[in-house]
């Protein structure tokens, strides 16, 4: 499973990542093209030194032809050619000359000597030549083969047709081959090794300014550093001036919202409170003014969460989650609690601060309120998600309220007793932050354990 997994990764990289299919492009044209460049430069050799062999042969060929004389009805050609080779035994090079049915050998060079007419010999039509390969002696040869006559002298005889053969050993046209390859595939595989180096090169400093990008986008969303900078190519440019502009307002945007919220919390809370105060006011109207000042509390909490937000940095929650356990171990110092604090120091939640301290607080004010002697606080990070775990060792939440904490519509004050506080506004929250939460019992405490996961990084809603 683990295997499929790492594949199926590997695939998405190589698909989805434009360094990897540059890369792939560069190395794929390497291996391609410059092999193919070899295999089209040898066999053009080859061509070539065919030829040159043909051509060897065919000089070779006339020049014995020009030696060649009829006496008395035979022909007739000097011993010793002028070609050393053909006077040394088996030196790779003969010359053969026969009649036109390839029966008798009518005269040999003495390179010869020792050796037995081939019986697949080249028949050329008369006055042509052919030239191919041929096995002698069980090793290959080039053989070039001219069919000519000489006419008779006196009236009435008869013309004295022959065939003449000139074979040249493959060794050393072989050696010279192989040696060609040898040198050729040994500069095209330096010139491989060369242009990857080189197109490495190119492909770095072509991306560079993607990874600055990337590093600088990330520095942003960690709060390091509050806008792109600049000095971009100009396909980067307009991008990185359209994400700061999104930044910007962004940010100007949820602070004048906020200040709206906080004007209009302040607008409605005031007259309640002078409500409040008339002691004329009969007692059935208190509750609901209170009713509608708790409400109004929850609701602008609600309104605040940055969890629709467009844009995050993120936050580093060790800080945060120690501010809150000293805040609710002041508030609950009665219970003298033990407190079991497992945080991972990289963990970073990508959201508003405010936002992570309503989550992690309201599960830890219940926790604290239901726990009888300990509690544990997981707090892991990886490259997808947050992952929250808070345990008591409490009565635990029965699985009928379990249900009922997590159907909309529910009332925070319907919840069981050091179970309730707060969860409405932690469910709206994690709603926006496109989170999920469960609750379920402890196995090592025995309580209640509320497991919350957020996303790094959220899919945007339609």
């Amino acid at each position: 499973m683990t295997d499929t997994k790492s594949e199926h990764q590997h695939w998405q990289w190589l698909t989805g990542s434009l360094k990897a299919r540059l890369i792939a492009s560069a190395v794929l044209l390497n291996l391609v093209l410059l092999p193919l460049i070899g295999v089209t430069l040898a066999d053009a050799f080859r061509v070539q030194m065919t030829d040159a062999v043909k051509d060897e042969l065919s000089a070779t060929l006339y020049g014995i032809l020009a030696l060649t004389e009829v006496q008395q009805g035979k022909l007739e050609l000097p011993q010793l050619l002028q070609d050393s080779q053909f006077n040394v035994d088996q030196s790779g090079l003969y010359a053969i000359i026969t009649d036109n049915d390839q029966d008798d050998v009518l005269w040999h060079s003495q390179s010869f000597i020792g050796f037995s007419l081939p019986d697949n010999l080249l028949t050329p039509p008369l006055g042509e030549s052919q030239f191919g390969e041929i096995m002698l002696n069980g090793k290959p040869h080039f053989i070039l083969s001219f069919s000519a006559s000489f006419a008779s002298a006196s009236p009435g005889g008869s013309d004295l047709p022959f065939c003449v053969h000139i074979l040249k050993s493959t060794v050393s046209f072989e050696a010279t081959q192989q040696e060609f390859r040898h040198q050729l595939w040994r500069w095209l595989a330096l010139l491989m090794l060369a242009l990857l180096l080189i197109q490495g090169g190119w492909l770095w400093w072509t991306l560079k300014p993607l990874a600055r990008f990337r590093s600088e986008l990330l520095a942003v969303q960690q709060g390091k550093q509050q806008r792109l900078g600049s000095h971009y190519p100009l396909e980067l440019e307009q991008v990185a001036k359209q994400l700061n502009t999104l930044i910007s307002n962004e940010l100007n945007q949820r602070q004048r919202y906020r200040n709206a919220l906080s004007d209009l919390a302040h607008s409605l809370k005031t007259p309640l409170a002078v409500l409040s105060s008339i002691k004329s006011l009969p007692a059935e109207a208190q509750e609901p003014i209170n009713n509608i000042n708790t409400n109004i509390s929850h609701q602008l909490k609600r309104a605040q969460a940055a969890g629709n937000s467009a844009w995050y940095r993120s936050v580093n929650v060790v800080p945060l989650a120690e501010k809150l356990l000293r805040t609710l171990k002041k508030i609950h110092q009665q219970k003298s609690l033990q407190v079991n604090l497992h945080i991972d120091n990289e963990a970073l939640f990508f959201g508003d601060e405010a936002d992570f301290s309503e989550i992690l607080g309201n599960l830890l004010d219940n926790a604290f309120k239901a726990a009888k002697n300990q509690l544990t606080v997981s707090i892991v990070s990886d490259k997808q998600c947050l992952r929250l775990q808070v345990e008591d060792d409490g009565s635990g939440v029965d699985a009928q309220q379990r249900e009922r904490i997590f159907q909309r519509g529910v009332r925070a004050d319907t919840y069981k007793q050091g179970h309730g506080i707060g969860l409405a506004i932690v469910k709206d929250l994690l709603h926006s932050y496109q989170g999920s939460w469960q609750i379920d019992t402890s196995p090592t405490l025995g309580g209640a354990r509320f497991s919350v996961t957020l996303p790094h990084y959220r899919q945007a809603e339609v």
